[in-house]
């Protein structure tokens, strides 16, 4: 089969991956969209974790962790990397491995095509949004799900990339200089090795806390991308699961195969006082 021009690229760690992977995948195939599907994914994920995204058409493409130095991979392992940058407004799951995020890289190696867009395994795609194959490297959404103070920083669930070899090559040589420390992982580096990256809509990568903490910008028929940041939808009754009730049930809808709700359908998120 010869690959499109265009990708889009997950990243699959351990099977809680795999199955947004799969909710993920089924959202991206429901848009007519006539580019590739790679999941990256790490050699601990079973082929049985594997098999819904194989049946789905995805292309998938098994990849190492980086080869970084024992003391990058010691500063940035789980434990170490969250009592120096503790997380104070949401709670990562169990099965977050922060050394797994910096794999996204590799998405760089992925020379057999011209552009590809990167969007997390806990996401959903909502409508076609083939246009981003034609914004520039490196255009992502601001990480907006608190305040408009937000605005500055990045998020890296979604984001536009051009496939070089020279670029990953670059990148390799700049994530592991002594003593860095990339406080929020791939997205504290993306920001640093791309300082003029280009700013996407907060529609490409709406936040699921937006939901509560913004409800005002909260507008169902203009959001294209809905992640999942912090808790997980296929996480059991995690502690904000009563409040982000209608984002997990569209989430479930895409994951089990079943018709999604129309959008006119979905409720809105109440006005705070």
């Amino acid at each position: 089969m010869t690959p499109a021009r265009n990708a889009f690229v997950t990243l699959v760690t351990n099977a809680d991956y795999a199955m947004g992977a799969t909710a993920l995948v089924r959202s991206i195939g429901r848009t007519g969209t006539g580019a590739d599907i790679v999941v990256l994914h790490t050699g601990g994920v079973a082929d049985g974790d594997l098999a819904p995204l194989a049946a789905l058409g995805c292309r998938l493409v098994e990849t190492d962790h980086l080869p970084l130095s024992d003391a990058f991979n010691q500063r940035h392992a789980r434990k170490n990397l969250h009592d120096a940058a503790p997380f104070t407004r949401g709670r990562k799951p169990d099965f977050h491995t922060p050394l797994d995020n910096f794999c996204k890289l590799r998405l760089w190696q992925l020379t057999e095509y011209e552009r590809v867009v990167f969007i997390d395994a806990d996401a959903l795609v909502l409508k076609n949004i083939d246009r981003l194959f034609g914004y520039p490297e490196f255009s992502a959404a601001p990480n907006v799900y608190e305040s408009l103070a937000d605005f500055r920083r990045l998020n890296s669930g979604v984001f536009v990339a051009e496939p070089s070899a020279g670029t990953f090559g670059r990148m390799l040589a700049e994530l592991d200089r002594p003593d860095a420390f990339w406080r929020r992982t791939d997205q504290t580096f993306l920001e640093y090795f791309f300082p003029d990256w280009h700013g996407l809509p907060v529609f490409m990568n709406m936040l699921q806390y937006v939901w509560f903490n913004m409800p005002a910008l909260w507008d169902w028929e203009s959001i294209a991308v809905l992640h999942y940041q912090y808790e997980k939808p296929w996480e059991k009754e995690h502690p904000k699961a009563d409040r982000l009730r209608p984002l997990i049930d569209l989430w479930r809808a895409f994951h089990e195969g079943r018709e999604p709700p129309g959008i006119a359908s979905l409720p809105k998120p109440e006005e705070r006082p």
